[in-house]
């Protein structure tokens, strides 16, 4: 059975926040809000929660999961960006953007690209979040809550509490987010890729 916590959205209660960490750092996984729907999420070192992630979002090991950092400082830990990538990231973080970029060795390969050695990151623009991720003192390993049959992404936390509370551990409600995913952006290549349409406008990148 999940834990649920009700935060204010501009002003999460640290308390509430502190708990859920601990339930992250024990290799719980966690429903949270971002700045393009929730996602589910888990500790970046946890091996089986990672599996776990990927089992309840009914994904293989060649879908890219991403990486919640806090800020550019952070990302620049996990992927290899040159000038033309940053001057890209400067410009579009916080926000709902998900870049493909090279992983550096301080990704665990289990949750890179099994063939591509790439990762997914992101920043995102929510406060809950944030504050999180902040007490965490590290990145957080996500995926987009979209059910396993398709359809649009969870915004509704109380529908995610019903359809979730045996399979994560906690649910953080700061109420509705958009129902829109992330735009899905490969900086690898030259020019840049559009992976996926999504909240992001991915027009500052000419696509």
């Amino acid at each position: 059975m999940s834990q649920y916590f009700e935060v204010h959205p501009d002003n999460p209660q640290p308390r509430l926040l502190k708990q859920a960490a601990q339930i992250l750092h024990g290799g719980g996984i966690a429903a949270v809000p971002t700045d393009s729907s929730y996602a589910l999420v888990c500790h970046l070192d946890d091996k089986a929660a990672a599996e776990q992630l990927r089992r309840i979002r009914g994904v293989d090991d060649k879908h890219h999961l991403t990486l919640l950092c806090r800020d550019l400082s952070e990302l620049a830990s996990y992927a290899r960006v040159d000038n033309r990538q940053y001057r890209w990231l400067k410009a579009s973080t916080p926000g709902p953007y998900t870049f493909i970029l090279e992983a550096t060795r301080e990704v665990p390969r289990r949750v890179s690209h099994p063939s591509r050695r790439t990762i997914g990151l992101r920043v995102p623009d929510h406060r809950v979040t944030q504050e999180l991720l902040a007490i965490l003192g590290q990145p957080l390993l996500a995926t987009t809550l979209i059910p396993p049959d398709g359809g649009e992404p969870l915004n509704d936390p109380q529908e995610i509490r019903e359809r979730y509370e045996k399979l994560v551990q906690a649910v953080v409600d700061a109420g509705a987010c958009p129902m829109q995913p992330t735009t899905v952006i490969d900086l690898g290549s030259d020019p840049p890729q559009l992976l996926r349409q999504g909240r992001g406008d991915a027009s500052r990148f000419g696509l």
